[in-house]
């Protein structure tokens, strides 16, 4: 029987987790079946697969009881099923809720063991919060990676991230270094992975076709598909696919972490 390959990438809010996502999903829907799970609160990570934001889970079933799968997975891109958690208004209850409650009902109507080659989870980088574990805890996914850039506290979040991975023995395939353009940037976060015991698997630059293309609510892969920029997503996305390198990782604490990036100032 085939194996789904499931993978949930991890960082610190607003460093680009979702960027990451949608457009390697976008790249794996030319050969494969994809679902993409947006764990963040936010609830944007599918919006360029769609070309819109789409109703939440805690949304959905505030309105009705029984909710189908048709009510919560919603096609974009290259067919690529989409899923949104949701989360409370700011302010208001757990921002992981809506994770265990998405989990819960996606597992019950039977989601998880469709036909699928890949599922993706974008996940809020604090696992400190039982909700955002929840796809490591569960077992919903197998393999993990992280999306930092150079800059401090991005690295600081990865970090506690692999704290969480060690506490939950998870499989940490990799780092992704999604560029900011400061100043030895690749070097930082390349020995950041080094130390953690883990690899840089791919390095995206900063773009202005990011920015172009989530104004018009699309990936790169779908606005600019022959663009360099694009091409790098579909060369981590392979890079992902085919990786069988995977670690428990083994983070800095507080001191050595700051010793780690004094270094570099």
């Amino acid at each position: 029987m085939k194996r789904t390959k499931r993978i949930a990438i991890y960082g610190k809010g607003g460093i680009g987790k979702s960027t990451i996502v949608s457009n390697i999903a976008a790249a794996y829907s030319k050969d494969h079946k994809v679902l993409v799970i947006g764990c963040d609160p936010k609830a944007d990570t599918t919006r360029t697969l769609v070309g819109k934001r789409i109703p939440t889970i805690l949304d959905i079933i505030k309105e009705k009881r029984e909710a189908s799968t048709e009510d919560i997975v919603i096609k974009g891109f290259g067919n690529v099923k989409c899923v949104e958690s949701g989360g409370p208004e700011p302010g208001v209850g757990c921002a992981g809720r809506g994770v265990i409650v998405a989990m819960g009902l996606l597992d019950k109507l039977g989601t998880f063991s469709e036909d699928l080659d890949i599922i993706i989870y974008d996940v809020l980088g604090d696992v400190v919060c039982g909700g955002f574990a929840v796809p490591l805890r569960e077992d919903f996914a197998d393999e993990v990676y992280i999306v930092t850039s150079g800059e401090y506290m991005a690295l600081y979040a990865a970090n506690n991230i692999c704290k969480g991975i060690k506490k939950l023995k998870g499989n940490l395939g990799g780092i992704i270094c999604n560029c900011r353009g400061i100043e030895n940037e690749i070097e930082i976060v390349t020995e950041f992975a080094d130390k953690v015991g883990s690899k840089v698997i791919g390095v995206i630059p900063r773009s202005e076709m990011v920015q172009k293309s989530e104004i018009d609510a699309k990936t790169v892969i779908e606005k600019f598909g022959d663009s360099k920029q694009a091409q790098l997503y579909k060369k981590l996305s392979e890079s992902i696919y085919l990786n069988e390198e995977f670690v428990i990782p083994d983070p800095m604490g507080v001191d050595e972490f700051d010793e780690f990036f004094r270094k570099f100032q």
